[in-house]
């Protein structure tokens, strides 16, 4: 990010952080006892170069970050869900798209159903077998789809957000995750967008009212603590 512009948001968050602690906000939702992996449309045509949606820093810093939390879901055998977005009628003139009227704010009609490539999932973080492919239609995870009850019926009481953009999909997952009783922790390293200075913002503000925004590394060291756990009460 910008240097000048990152100077100006720290002071920003600083000036609000008191504001908010005085007001009781940025409580902490904590970690729960299940957790999965929510991880929010980082397909081709956000995280590979080329495309409207095309998100910044995914190679130096989200894919890495990806790479490192989904080896601690796995080697843990916990839930993992990817989550991507396409339309089945991406023709901005019929009445009748699975677009609704989201097309008319933004380019949705750029990841048809039959361009495959586009809303397939990196393949440096492609799913395995066992791994959740979800499709949605919106910007959050959980309108109009199956997630919530598919985490209801897993035991899972929190969820591990990652993916784009901070400033939507990501954002409105992480309020419909909390509404839907879920714990929900950003992944701070694993969340990004297309425009400086959204990621820092959009988090500054998940912390202080929808879930706790956690570094990879304190993920990671839940993860590995679970099965510790397990394994000394065995």
């Amino acid at each position: 990010m910008d240097a000048q512009l990152n100077a100006v948001l720290e002071q920003a968050f600083e000036a609000a952080s008191r504001l908010y602690r005085e007001r009781g906000f940025q409580r902490r939702v904590g970690f729960g006892r299940k957790p999965a992996l929510i991880s929010v449309d980082l397909a081709n045509a956000w995280t590979r170069p080329g495309n409207p949606f095309t998100c910044a820093e995914m190679d130096e810093r989200v894919i890495p970050a990806m790479q490192e939390l989904l080896a601690a879901f796995r080697r843990n055998r916990l839930p993992v869900v990817h989550v991507t977005t396409c339309y089945q009628v991406a023709d901005r003139d019929n009445p009748d798209s699975d677009m609704g009227l989201w097309h008319h704010k933004i380019p949705v009609e750029a990841v048809p159903e039959t361009a495959r490539d586009l809303w397939a999932i990196d393949s440096r973080i492609a799913p395995i077998a066992g791994e959740q492919l979800l499709i949605k239609k919106r910007a959050s995870a959980f309108h109009g789809t199956y997630l919530a009850g598919f985490l209801r019926a897993a035991g899972v009481d929190t969820i591990l957000v990652t993916g784009v953009t901070a400033s939507a999909c990501v954002r409105t997952t992480c309020c419909d995750g909390l509404a839907e009783g879920f714990r929900t922790i950003a992944v701070k390293e694993a969340i990004g967008d297309r425009v400086a200075g959204a990621v820092a913002w959009n988090l500054f503000d998940i912390d202080a009212k929808f879930g706790d925004v956690e570094p990879l590394a304190r993920c990671v060291d839940y993860l590995d603590g679970l099965s510790a756990a397990a394994e000394a009460a065995a």
